[in-house]
Protein backbone atom coordinates (compact mmCIF):
# COMPACT_ATOMS: atom_id res chain seq x y z
CA UNK A 1 0.00 0.00 0.00
CA UNK A 2 1.27 3.12 -0.89
CA UNK A 3 1.95 6.02 1.93
CA UNK A 4 -0.43 8.74 2.44
CA UNK A 5 0.73 11.96 0.92
CA UNK A 6 0.77 15.26 2.21
CA UNK A 7 -0.66 18.64 0.66
CA UNK A 8 -0.51 21.68 2.83
CA UNK A 9 -2.20 24.67 1.11
CA UNK A 10 -0.67 27.94 2.49
CA UNK A 11 -2.74 31.11 1.67
CA UNK A 12 -0.62 34.15 1.43
CA UNK A 13 0.23 36.55 3.92
CA UNK A 14 -1.68 40.08 4.34
CA UNK A 15 -1.19 41.77 1.54
CA UNK A 16 -0.76 45.73 1.63
CA UNK A 17 -3.07 47.57 -0.12
CA UNK A 18 -2.05 51.38 0.53
CA UNK A 19 -0.27 51.31 -2.40
CA UNK A 20 -2.13 51.27 -6.26
CA UNK A 21 -0.82 48.87 -8.48
CA UNK A 22 -1.60 45.87 -10.52
CA UNK A 23 -2.94 42.84 -8.19
CA UNK A 24 0.06 40.19 -9.06
CA UNK A 25 2.84 43.00 -7.88
CA UNK A 26 1.07 43.70 -4.43
CA UNK A 27 3.39 43.43 -1.80
CA UNK A 28 3.01 42.00 1.70
CA UNK A 29 1.89 44.65 4.41
CA UNK A 30 3.41 44.72 8.09
CA UNK A 31 1.19 42.65 9.38
CA UNK A 32 1.78 40.33 6.51
CA UNK A 33 5.51 40.12 7.29
CA UNK A 34 4.85 38.71 10.99
CA UNK A 35 2.02 36.10 9.53
CA UNK A 36 4.34 34.71 6.84
CA UNK A 37 7.79 34.72 9.94
CA UNK A 38 4.64 32.73 11.68
CA UNK A 39 3.61 30.42 9.27
CA UNK A 40 7.19 29.44 8.67
CA UNK A 41 7.76 28.51 12.29
CA UNK A 42 4.87 26.52 12.44
CA UNK A 43 5.64 24.64 9.16
CA UNK A 44 8.99 24.14 10.85
CA UNK A 45 7.43 22.56 13.95
CA UNK A 46 4.77 20.39 12.10
CA UNK A 47 6.32 18.67 9.25
CA UNK A 48 10.15 16.90 9.40
CA UNK A 49 10.62 17.75 5.63
CA UNK A 50 8.82 19.14 2.67
CA UNK A 51 9.76 17.89 -0.92
CA UNK A 52 8.48 20.50 -3.00
CA UNK A 53 7.06 24.10 -2.72
CA UNK A 54 4.92 25.04 -5.78
CA UNK A 55 4.29 28.62 -5.29
CA UNK A 56 1.75 31.33 -7.18
CA UNK A 57 3.70 33.93 -9.39
CA UNK A 58 2.08 36.85 -7.38
CA UNK A 59 4.34 38.78 -5.51
CA UNK A 60 2.81 38.23 -2.01
CA UNK A 61 2.83 35.09 -2.18
CA UNK A 62 6.52 34.59 -3.50
CA UNK A 63 7.16 36.83 -0.56
CA UNK A 64 5.29 34.64 1.95
CA UNK A 65 7.45 31.49 0.73
CA UNK A 66 10.73 33.25 0.91
CA UNK A 67 9.78 33.99 4.78
CA UNK A 68 8.23 31.20 5.94
CA UNK A 69 10.78 28.88 4.32
CA UNK A 70 13.78 30.69 5.81
CA UNK A 71 12.49 29.63 9.30
CA UNK A 72 12.45 25.63 8.07
CA UNK A 73 16.17 23.71 8.71
CA UNK A 74 15.92 22.25 5.01
CA UNK A 75 14.35 24.76 2.53
CA UNK A 76 12.37 21.96 -0.51
CA UNK A 77 12.82 22.75 -3.88
CA UNK A 78 10.60 25.64 -5.17
CA UNK A 79 8.45 25.96 -8.69
CA UNK A 80 7.02 29.21 -9.37
CA UNK A 81 3.64 28.10 -11.49
CA UNK A 82 2.10 30.49 -13.44
CA UNK A 83 -1.48 28.38 -13.22
CA UNK A 84 -2.08 29.00 -9.34
CA UNK A 85 -3.05 32.48 -9.73
CA UNK A 86 -6.01 33.41 -9.97
CA UNK A 87 -7.14 29.65 -10.31
CA UNK A 88 -10.20 27.97 -9.90
CA UNK A 89 -10.65 25.12 -7.56
CA UNK A 90 -10.30 22.91 -10.77
CA UNK A 91 -7.51 24.33 -12.52
CA UNK A 92 -5.38 23.76 -8.62
CA UNK A 93 -6.29 20.36 -9.09
CA UNK A 94 -5.06 20.18 -11.94
CA UNK A 95 -1.59 21.25 -10.70
CA UNK A 96 -2.12 19.08 -7.65
CA UNK A 97 -2.41 16.25 -10.64
CA UNK A 98 0.66 16.96 -12.36
CA UNK A 99 3.43 16.75 -8.90
CA UNK A 100 5.82 14.51 -9.48
CA UNK A 101 5.54 11.03 -8.18
CA UNK A 102 9.00 10.97 -6.30
CA UNK A 103 7.38 14.08 -3.38
CA UNK A 104 5.80 12.75 -0.83
CA UNK A 105 5.00 16.52 1.12
CA UNK A 106 4.01 19.15 -0.74
CA UNK A 107 3.43 22.61 0.24
CA UNK A 108 0.93 25.01 -2.72
CA UNK A 109 1.32 28.81 -1.38
CA UNK A 110 -1.44 30.54 -3.33
CA UNK A 111 -5.06 32.23 -3.08
CA UNK A 112 -8.40 32.21 -2.40
CA UNK A 113 -11.51 31.28 -3.56
CA UNK A 114 -9.31 28.63 -5.45
CA UNK A 115 -8.03 27.12 -2.12
CA UNK A 116 -11.16 26.37 -0.90
CA UNK A 117 -12.55 25.31 -3.62
CA UNK A 118 -9.80 22.68 -3.51
CA UNK A 119 -10.25 21.69 -0.35
CA UNK A 120 -13.55 20.72 -1.00
CA UNK A 121 -12.85 19.06 -3.73
CA UNK A 122 -10.45 16.92 -2.42
CA UNK A 123 -11.53 16.10 0.69
CA UNK A 124 -15.62 16.54 0.59
CA UNK A 125 -15.07 19.39 3.45
CA UNK A 126 -15.09 22.96 3.46
CA UNK A 127 -12.62 25.21 5.37
CA UNK A 128 -11.79 28.96 5.72
CA UNK A 129 -8.67 30.15 4.21
CA UNK A 130 -8.31 33.62 5.36
CA UNK A 131 -4.71 34.90 4.92
CA UNK A 132 -2.00 33.07 5.87
CA UNK A 133 -4.18 30.35 6.85
CA UNK A 134 -2.95 26.70 5.85
CA UNK A 135 -5.19 23.31 5.49
CA UNK A 136 -3.21 20.30 5.41
CA UNK A 137 -4.50 17.22 3.39
CA UNK A 138 -4.03 13.68 3.43
CA UNK A 139 -4.14 12.10 -0.34
CA UNK A 140 -3.99 7.92 -0.64
CA UNK A 141 -2.73 6.96 -4.04
CA UNK A 142 -0.69 8.92 -6.55
CA UNK A 143 -1.13 12.93 -7.06
CA UNK A 144 -2.48 11.73 -10.91
CA UNK A 145 -5.56 10.44 -8.73
CA UNK A 146 -5.93 13.48 -6.74
CA UNK A 147 -9.73 14.43 -6.58
CA UNK A 148 -10.09 10.93 -7.23
CA UNK A 149 -8.98 8.55 -4.35
CA UNK A 150 -9.84 9.38 -1.09
CA UNK A 151 -8.21 12.59 0.54
CA UNK A 152 -8.88 14.17 4.26
CA UNK A 153 -8.78 16.86 5.52
CA UNK A 154 -6.47 16.36 8.71
CA UNK A 155 -6.43 20.50 10.15
CA UNK A 156 -6.72 23.97 9.07
CA UNK A 157 -6.89 27.29 10.61
CA UNK A 158 -4.16 29.72 11.04
CA UNK A 159 -0.64 29.31 12.95
CA UNK A 160 -0.49 30.16 16.48
CA UNK A 161 0.77 33.37 17.33
CA UNK A 162 3.46 31.47 19.91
Amino acid sequence: MMNERTLILLRHAKSDWSVRQADVDRPLGKHGLRQAHRAGRWLARMFEGIDLAVVSPATRARSTWEIASGELDNRPSVRIDDGMYAASGTRLLAVVAELPDDVDTVVMVGHNPGFEDLITLLAGESASMPTSAFAVIGLTGPWSSAGHSPAKLRTSGRPPAA
